[in-house]
């Protein structure tokens, strides 16, 4: 899940906004970091067997070579940001592009583990680089009646993306190509990686970006370019926008008034990799096969588990401004938590195997249409703009290093049972459920400052 700017509150006054190409041509491009985000974090799920086999893995060492990207995503998504803000998100995104393609050639034709691993964690840093500089582009580029609908696209790419890979994995397996089987899994990504790269020759950096260079006839022109109402009205806003931040840039997160949007925004990152999320989108094939399925059975399955996230992550984007942020996650804890506990079940009694796919495919609803659609919104919403680029970081953070902690530990928790991990998760969700009861506050239709003062931040 990525951290998508919120849209600016502001509504520019003007004729109707009419999508040209290329409003559409930079929106696509910049979202096409989001499917290979998806694509790159879900592919490994469908080679975690072979690779075992292939390299002699014990859980510790499988656990290793999944979550040695999660640790190149942390750094990528907190290096990312100074790193765009200096050079432009559009030409750091190249270096993203390029990372990507090493990352996929790299694990394609790795000769030994090391090699793998570095590949690996190479790709981790595209990962986390996109995951900040991908949405922070659209919002940059888009004109402010579109921008949340655009920055959207972001989020619903990168299911895609996860769905890409499952459907990939599976027609791979099909092809009986034995035990190169899971080098073509990793290397195909290769493919969408050299794509974005070349047309991210083709998109105009952004306006804001152009604004901070103190370049602003360009700025007008994008602005422009992107079929903008009343640009001149839009780039006043931009430049206003920026002098406020450079104001308050030394405004410190860590303070006292801050502590309860520090405790929403850290909780709610930890909680949604302790529902267990990622660890079974990466190790669902894993999870099948202690099971007992067979691996092309698997690759199936995954298959319909990535369509099911699709289908209600898009239903979550029409609900969550009529239902609320925490009636979702209420909703979502307990559905999940059911679910997780239903999976331990057939895990611990070695029975009912045919139901899991079904458990699997509900909890990844209920998740979806919870979590995966609240985590970024609701964070973005708790922090004052003078600190909110910062909250959003600290938010991130805290869900990614749990994310690599969770991918680190879930094979050696299910090497004596594959029933403990879902125990874990099951429960963590009974407790965000109560957290989420007494601690989190409804910000739907509540406007940011009002916001502000039920939090007690002056």
């Amino acid at each position: 899940m990525i951290n998508p700017v919120p849209a600016n509150s502001s509504q520019v006054k003007g004729p109707p906004l009419k999508m040209n190409r290329y409003l559409l041509k930079g929106t696509g491009v910049g979202a096409l970091g989001g499917l290979l985000f998806g694509f790159d974090t879900a592919v490994i799920a469908g080679a975690t067997q072979q690779l075992t086999q292939v390299y002699n893995l014990s859980p510790e060492q499988l656990g290793i070579t999944v979550a040695i990207a999660l640790v190149g995503t942390v750094i990528g998504a907190m290096s990312a940001g100074a790193i765009g803000q200096k050079f432009g998100g559009r030409d750091t995104l190249r270096v993203m592009a390029v990372l990507y393609v090493i990352s996929a050639l790299g694990s394609g034709l790795a000769w030994s583990w090391p090699v793998l691993l570095v590949a690996r964690f190479i790709g981790g840093l595209g990962i986390g680089g996109s995951s900040v500089l991908g949405p922070v582009y659209i919002a940059e580029l888009a004109p402010a009646q579109w921008r949340g609908r655009l920055v959207g696209m972001f989020q619903v790419n990168i299911v895609v993306g996860i769905l890409l890979a499952y459907f990939s994995n599976f027609v791979i397996a099909e092809l009986h190509t034995g035990v190169m089987q899971w080098r073509w899994q990793l290397g195909i990504a290769a493919v969408p990686a050299v794509l974005f790269l070349i047309m991210l020759f083709g998109i105009p950096r952004s306006s804001r970006w152009l604004v901070t260079q103190d370049r602003i006839d360009e700025a007008r022109q994008v602005l422009e370019m992107m079929g903008t109402p009343n640009s001149e009205e839009e780039l006043k806003e931009i430049v206003a926008s920026i002098h406020l931040e450079r104001v308050s840039r030394s405004e410190p997160l860590f303070s006292w008034k801050y502590r309860k949007p520090i405790f929403l925004a850290a909780t709610i990152g930890m909680f949604n990799q302790l529902s267990g999320i990622n660890a079974i989108l990466y190790y669902l094939n894993y999870i099948f096969a202690r099971a007992g399925f067979s691996r092309l059975s698997a690759d199936l399955q995954s298959v319909a588990i990535g369509a099911t996230n699709l289908i209600f992550t898009l239903l979550a984007m029409t609900v969550i401004d009529k239902l609320g942020r925490k009636k979702l996650l209420l909703f979502g804890s307990v559905g999940t938590a059911i679910c997780l506990a239903g999976v331990a079940s057939v895990f611990f009694t070695n029975s009912h195997q045919g139901v899991l796919v079904w458990l699997l495919v509900a909890y990844i609803a209920f998740f979806a249409v919870s979590q995966g659609a609240v985590i970024w919104v609701y964070i973005s919403e708790v922090f004052p703009t003078k600190v909110r680029s910062k909250g959003q970081s600290l938010g991130s953070s805290s869900h990614w290093i749990m994310n690599a902690a969770i991918a680190f530990t879930f094979p050696l928790l299910a090497k004596s049972s594959g029933a403990y991990p879902f125990i874990f998760f099951s429960a963590m969700m009974v407790l965000q459920f109560f957290v989420v009861l007494f601690f989190y506050p409804e910000t739907k239709r509540v406007s940011l400052e009002q916001l502000q003062r039920q939090l007690g931040i002056d």
